[in-house]
């Protein structure tokens, strides 16, 4: 066999590599980080970007440059990537490729002829004392052949020196983007799948609490706090996932629960107490038996949130680690969300007010390592309060903006501001 086609083999081997572990890939944004790193790593290209269709336009997605990165330093790259928008126009390199799905192999992007359509924006170079040389631009198209995006390389790379693009490349990467085509629509369908999941387990979870409208919202805040929780305390990516799942039906047993009961706007009797305690064994005999990893977790939630760390809690008294760890996450989310929410018995508390309730009851209600967790994590627990205010809350809210920023600002009291990207 020849030096060639030996050569050959290993790259179209290469190929089939990636693209197999393209297809293990299910989350977007972790997906398309590596199709243009795999991308880059394949072609010994510096950098590179990746631009997602969106309508008529192309949305820069990620971009990568290994020079400037090991000239700022690992937190430097985030910084020089403004998120913006292209026009599908044959002005730009990307949307040139975009209009006409055929690959573009500059050699110097500085001497474009004037008469091409398109045209390269030095702007990126300029801000960072970067030399732009050679551009490979292929289109990632799907199975039907529809623009999904485009994928851009730059400056070949060969020991130390920037060269063109090899020609003889250019349909290995087209293929490679295309692979990434597949594998971004498999991961924004099982993006769209999960979400349309997550909102029929909170539609069932409210079943519960559908009578109360001051608790309309209250599900997704514990499903959002016990993940945030539980991503703090250590749990890996698909056990947090699994947690923002399974939490939300923590009460579904209240299905069960008298609504004179439930809906008391008083203290309840110790009679009544005992009765609406049996809402976790209700919840967990609803959700017993299971093969599905979400049901098993929310019974064991639905079981536990409510035992003690002192072992006075209820069912089953369970004491201190002998509680599931999902159980002492959901108990400090479910009490927080509880504490700042108005009820049909109660006003709301204040921030501060509820946390220290919740510390001075750490070792006797909750895990203390949980408590303290959660309150390290407070910026994001405001935030996702912020998102799912009860109806009333976010009404009043949308009356009266935070002083000194008028209604609708971003959070930082200005637009996002367009930027420009390298290559485009």
């Amino acid at each position: 066999m020849s030096q060639d086609m030996e050569s050959f083999r290993e790259q179209v081997l290469k190929l089939t590599q990636v693209g197999i572990a393209l297809t293990a890939v299910h989350e977007l944004d972790q997906l398309l980080e590596m199709i243009v790193r795999e991308a880059r790593a394949f072609t010994s290209a510096d950098a590179g970007s990746l631009y997602l269709r969106e309508g008529d336009s192309l949305r820069f997605a990620v971009s990568q440059n290994e020079t400037l990165s090991r000239r700022l330093g690992p937190d430097g790259e985030d910084e020089l990537f403004s998120p913006f928008t292209l026009p599908i126009t044959e002005h730009s390199i990307a949307g040139y490729v975009a209009v006409t799905r055929k690959n573009l192999n500059i050699p110097d992007a500085y001497s474009i002829p004037r008469e091409a359509p398109y045209g390269f924006n030095t702007s990126f170079d300029e801000r960072n004392d970067y030399r732009t040389r050679s551009i490979l631009t292929v289109p990632m198209l799907d199975h039907r052949g529809q623009v999904l995006g485009v994928l851009q390389l730059i400056n070949a790379t060969v020991t130390g020196q920037v060269v063109p693009f090899e020609p003889e490349r250019e349909d290995l990467v087209r293929s490679l983007a295309s692979q990434a085509a597949v594998a971004v629509n498999n991961a924004r369908l099982t993006s769209e799948i999960k979400r349309i999941h997550l909102d029929t387990i909170y539609r069932l979870a409210m079943a519960a609490e559908y009578k109360d409208k001051d608790t309309a919202q209250h599900v997704r805040r514990v499903s959002n706090y016990s993940a945030s929780l539980a991503r703090r305390l250590g749990w890996g990516a698909a056990d947090v996932e699994l947690m923002l799942y399974a939490s939300p039906m923590h009460d579904v047993g209240k299905i069960g629960i008298a609504d004179a009961i439930l809906l008391k706007p008083g203290r309840l009797t110790p009679e009544e107490r005992e009765a609406m305690q049996h809402h976790t064994t209700i919840g967990s005999r609803i959700l017993a038996g299971s093969e599905s990893p979400v049901l098993q977790m929310s019974e064991l939630v639905a079981w536990t949130h409510h035992e003690k760390w002192d072992g006075s809690g209820y069912p089953r008294g369970l004491k201190g680690k002998d509680i599931p760890q999902a159980g002492r996450i959901v108990a400090v989310a479910d009490v927080f969300d509880a504490l700042i929410s108005k009820r049909v018995y109660k006003g709301a508390l204040g921030v501060e007010e509820t946390l220290g309730i919740l510390r001075q009851d750490a070792g006797k209600h909750f895990d203390p390592e949980a408590v303290e967790a959660f309150a390290a994590g407070m910026d994001e627990v405001l935030a996702i309060r912020d998102r799912y205010r009860d109806e009333e809350q976010a009404a009043k809210s949308e009356c009266a903006p935070a002083p000194g920023k008028p209604a609708g600002a971003s959070p930082g009291g200005s637009p996002i501001g367009q930027g420009t990207g390298q290559g485009a």
